[in-house]
C-alpha cells in the first residue's frame, strides 16, 4: 500500500505501552504524530524518545497527540523507557506501539509486505526504514510525511513549525514562506480572492506579484 499526502492515515488496532488503541479513535477529533523506530535500545531513537517526552506539552498546546512505534514488544519498550529517564531525565508519558508482527510497520509501508511477520532476529539495519514521521490531521488524512536515515537525529522543533503552519493554513487560507517562523508574516493563499482576502484582512496585505501576497500573521 503506497501511501502519500492527503491518503487516508490506515487504522489498525494495537498494544501500546498504555493498552489497547482503536488508532483513529485515540486521535479523536484532533492531531496526531505518530513516529516510528526500526529496534529498542538504539542511541539514535533513544535521544529522539527522551526529548520528545520533554516537549510533549508543545504538542499538547496544538491539540496533538503523539505516539510512537518501535519493532518490538512492549514488554521490551517498558525496559527501553527506564534507560531513556536513566539517560536524559525525562519518562516517557506518551504510548508507544509494540509491532512485533511488523504488521503496522508494512501497514505504513515503511516495510515490504513480503518481509517475515515477525520481528524476532532482525536487527536495525534490516528495519532502518521504519524512521518516519506522519502527522495526522482531524479528518485522519495524512497531511506530512517524512523518512530519516538511521544515523540522523530527527529534528522535532521542525515538526513544531509544520504543524504551526499547517494548523494555520486549516483556519485561516494562508500559507508560510521559506524559513517562516510562528509570529512572521504570511502569505495568502491563491485560491483566496482578492475580495474574499479584503473580508478577511480589512488592514490590507502587500502584493508583491498577483499571486503572491503577504500579510500579518492571523492569530
Amino acid at each position: 500500500m503506497s501511501l502519500r499526502l492527503n491518503s487516508t492515515a490506515p487504522d489498525f488496532t494495537a498494544e501500546t505501552t498504555q493498552g489497547t488503541i482503536h488508532f483513529h479513535d485515540w486521535i479523536g477529533d484532533g492531531w496526531a504524530m505518530l513516529f516510528s523506530h526500526p529496534k529498542d535500545f538504539t542511541p539514535v531513537c533513544t535521544t529522539e524518545l527522551g526529548y520528545m517526552a520533554s516537549i510533549e506539552t508543545e504538542f499538547t498546546k496544538r491539540n496533538c497527540k503523539i505516539i510512537g512505534l518501535s519493532v518490538d514488544p512492549v514488554e521490551s519498550h517498558l525496559n527501553w523507557e527506564k534507560d531513556i529517564e536513566e539517560i536524559q531525565g525525562v519518562m516517557v508519558n506518551y504510548p508507544m506501539i509494540g509491532d512485533p508482527t511488523l504488521s503496522i510497520a508494512k501497514l505504513y509501508d515503511m516495510l515490504p509486505a513480503e518481509e517475515p511477520n515477525t520481528s524476532e532476529g532482525r536487527t536495525a539495519a534490516t528495519n532502518q526504514t521504519v524512521r518516519s514521521v506522519f502527522v495526522i490531521g482531524p479528518d485522519k488524512k495524512i497531511k506530512l510525511q517524512l523518512t530519516y536515515p538511521m544515523t540522523t537525529g530527527r529534528n522535532f522543533n521542525e515538526i513544531l513549525r509544520v504543524l504551526d503552519s499547517m494548523q494555520l493554513t486549516a483556519a485561516y487560507k494562508v500559507a508560510t514562506p521559506v524559513n517562516w517562523k510562528n509570529g512572521e508574516d504570511v502569505i495568502i493563499v491563491p485560491s483566496v480572492s482578492d475580495a474574499e482576502a479584503k473580508e478577511k484582512y480589512p488592514e490590507g496585505w502587500k502584493t508583491i506579484k498577483p499571486y503572491l501576497r503577504i500579510v500579518s500573521q492571523p492569530s
